[in-house]
């Protein structure tokens, strides 16, 4: 078994959870997040690292890391702690529990009966209790088994459905709002969200394998994936971390405390603007993105005007927008790949060729 049970409790299947309703949003939620190829700008281990400090969490399982990386291609970390020890961190994958439900749990042993009236994990006004995290970095390598043992700890914890974080590297200006994009494969869940299903077609990160496992064993997922203005992709982007958690918090029913989110953010936007106005092509460049994200946005954008604004910005970039673009209106697909390569160094905005 390559997850290791961290606390106890791990693997107690609660089978009521005393929600009542239908699908994602009546029961235990996992909210994913894996650092790398699905995190551009770390967006989306930003947000769940923000649900963790958040919420009252304790760690249930955790990877056997030698068989899931390559640790010359996920390298350990070394840090110096307070007492000037160095220590050594492993790439890892963890899965948090709400504590309630461990407190829960060792009641209920402990008392070796029923949990008194009013214990029982009807959920709270904002739904916190209800809440898992998984949070790590994407493997390397062994995906299918990784899967397979990741979804037998979901189905032992009752999980009974999963929203899952990434971001990508788009054609999007900084200075506008983040566009996010909510879809599901799951036809119900698209109903009741009223999200879109995605049409991307290419390469795909872990999130995809997980959740088309998910699908299969009838567990209802939606994946939530901010776009990153792929000219700042060397920096964490705290407005897209943000943009992330807005979007989260409308889904899961949970509120979730901003901190110096907002703030971050005010300064990561003019941090870029500052950058931009020491270079004239920069600014320019950004100056398109901007028109054409504003055409796409307008409230009398017809689909001829977006073509048209596409192919204005085609023919400004010489009819390349470059393999990880997808044009004015963002990215190629909403499920497509993070952190892509793209152009480093000064010209680290440039369009990628």
């Amino acid at each position: 078994m390559a997850w290791v049970a961290v606390g106890a409790g791990q693997g107690e299947h609660v089978t009521d959870s005393g929600m009542h309703g239908s699908g994602l949003l009546s029961g235990r939620l996992l909210v994913v997040a894996f650092e790398g190829w699905n995190d551009a700008g770390e967006a989306a281990s930003g947000a769940v690292r923000t649900l963790k400090e958040q919420l009252d969490v304790y760690p249930i399982s955790e990877i056997d890391a030698e068989r899931f990386f390559d640790f010359q291609f996920n390298r350990p970390l070394v840090s110096i702690d307070d007492d000037g020890e160095k220590q050594l961190t492993w790439p890892s994958v963890t899965v948090y529990g709400p504590t309630a439900v461990k407190v829960q749990q060792d009641r209920a042993a402990a008392e070796a009966a029923e949990a008194e009236e009013g214990d029982e994990l009807d959920g709270i006004g904002d739904n916190s209790s209800n809440i898992y995290l998984l949070l790590g970095t994407e493997p390397s390598r062994n995906w299918r088994s990784f899967t397979a043992e990741l979804m037998a700890t979901i189905a032992e914890t009752g999980i009974t459905g999963i929203v899952m974080l990434g971001a990508m590297l788009a054609d999007v200006p900084h200075t506008r709002p983040i566009s996010v994009f909510v879809g599901s494969e799951n036809a119900d869940l698209r109903a009741e969200l009223g999200v879109e299903r995605s049409t991307y077609e290419g390469p795909v990160g872990i999130l995809s394998v997980l959740g088309d496992a998910a699908e299969k064993a009838g567990i209802p997922t939606v994946s939530v994936w901010a776009s990153v203005p792929h000219y700042v992709h060397n920096a964490p982007s705290p407005k897209a971390t943000l943009a992330i958690i807005d979007k989260l918090e409308e889904i899961i029913d949970v509120v979730i405390p901003r901190g110096d989110l907002v703030e971050e953010s005010a300064a990561w936007e003019g941090g870029i603007d500052a950058l931009a106005a020491d270079d004239d092509e920069m600014a320019t460049y950004i100056s398109q993105l901007e028109q054409a994200r504003d055409t796409v946005d307008s409230p009398e954008a017809s689909g001829e005007a977006i073509a048209q604004e596409f192919e204005r910005y085609l023919r400004r970039n010489d009819g390349k927008p470059g393999k990880d673009q997808g044009g004015p209106a963002g990215p190629a697909g909403p499920a497509g790949p993070s952190g892509s390569s793209g152009p480093s160094g000064s010209d680290d905005w440039r369009p990628k060729e």
